[in-house]
């Protein structure tokens, strides 16, 4: 077997592997919750014959290991079972939030995947200068604010303040693009500011590996522009660690917008999320958390294949 396909192979099953560990891991502390989704819909003034009975009805009196491997065949055959609260489809009512995710995830990507790498491109050409330092410490001190505090300030003084877009990022299917675009453009900044500052720096410091090559060299002595070196010569050689890294911060943008959804009130997965654990919905839990386990699993397979298929050695075996 070749080496590419066997390792490719490899990396498969243990995504699967680990997307099945993730599903146990999740329904087993979604179970070790004080109380469950019958306390949750009854409230605490119900009594323990109510609570016996909506258990019973909801099926919460069977074995956790029993319900756990049902909920597994279901998902194994594309179905991902009925809401424990509201009795709805959990498929049709995840469809349209995950859709709206993915919206505000694209966005995000689009604005940041290129300016990162165009910023480490430029702190490479101008590495231990001013535009080097200036591009490092605001990337480091975005990074190190939590989310919802960036949210909040531009909340504060872009929406409230200067009025220039709604706090809240409600859209809808009757909403135009440009409708959409004014509704999300504040949490699609703070997810720029958030994951821009690891891509920058990985991008930025994988060029200055390659840049140490006896190549670079050549192509300095020849007198080649220093910053055509870098882009034409530098870049496609360090592009398995830089899409490596745009990978896991592709995957933050769709599995780490929970915290930025809840801020903004934004009608995705990640407060569809939060919503149905306050409500102990385990069907519904297990759903999110299975497609943001399988989205993040998924993604980071795509730049391990990347990588395996941008090394030559593993391309042309002797």
């Amino acid at each position: 077997m070749h080496p590419i396909i066997k390792l490719v192979s490899q990396r498969i099953a243990l995504g699967l592997l680990l997307l099945f560990g993730a599903s146990a891991l999740i329904f087993g502390l979604t179970e070790a919750l004080p109380g469950d989704a019958a306390q949750a819909v009854l409230g605490q003034a119900a009594t323990p014959e109510s609570l016996a009975n909506l258990r019973e009805e909801m099926g919460l009196d069977r074995p956790a290991l029993t319900r756990y491997v049902e909920w597994l065949g279901g998902i194994l055959q594309g179905d991902l079972g009925t809401s424990l609260t509201n009795k709805l489809d959990i498929a049709e009512s995840v469809g349209k939030r995950l859709g709206n995710t993915l919206f505000l995830a694209f966005w995000a990507a689009l604005i940041s995947v290129p300016l990162a790498i165009l910023l480490g491109l430029l702190a490479v050409r101008y590495r231990n200068r001013w535009p080097d330092k200036l591009i490092s410490a605001v990337t480091l001190t975005t990074i190190s604010i939590p989310e919802f505090l960036i949210g909040y300030v531009l909340v504060y003084f872009i929406a409230v303040k200067l009025g220039w877009f709604s706090p809240l990022a409600m859209i809808n299917d009757s909403m135009s693009i440009w409708q959409k675009l004014s509704a999300i453009a504040l949490p699609v900044i703070v997810l720029t500011m958030v994951v821009l500052a690891h891509m920058m720096r990985m991008t930025r410091a994988a060029i200055l590996n390659v840049m140490q090559s006896a190549y670079i060299e050549t192509a300095e002595l020849k007198g080649l522009n220093n910053f055509k070196i870098i882009y034409r010569h530098a870049f496609p050689n360090a592009i398995a660690p830089i899409v490596n890294v745009v990978m896991l911060n592709l995957a933050y943008l769709v599995v780490g917008v929970v915290v930025v959804e809840v801020v903004f009130v934004y009608p995705g997965m990640g407060q569809y999320l939060v919503d149905h654990v306050t409500k102990r919905d385990v069907p519904v839990v297990l759903a999110c958390g299975v497609i943001f386990a399988a989205i993040y699993i998924g993604l980071n397979m795509v730049a391990d294949i990347v990588a395996i298929l941008a090394n030559p050695r593993l391309r042309h075996p002797k």
